[in-house]
């Protein structure tokens, strides 16, 4: 299941769409670069086992 989800640039705060699917395990980690300052984000994905609801944090990419 691949669904939309959004996070905030762990850099400049701006609001990002990214694609999560759940078929990847309840938790999650990788690299994303934001679509407004092109900073790398290390993502951190769960997903709530009853819902299904997706939660994002985010952090620096050391570069």
């Amino acid at each position: 299941m691949q669904n939309t989800s959004e996070y905030f640039c762990a850099f400049c705060g701006e609001e990002n769409t990214t694609f999560v699917d759940i078929s990847g395990g309840m938790t999650q980690r990788y690299i994303e670069d934001c679509q407004v300052c092109c900073r790398p984000n290390i993502l951190y994905i769960s997903f709530d086992e009853d819902t299904l609801d997706v939660e994002i944090n985010s952090d620096y990419e050391e570069s």
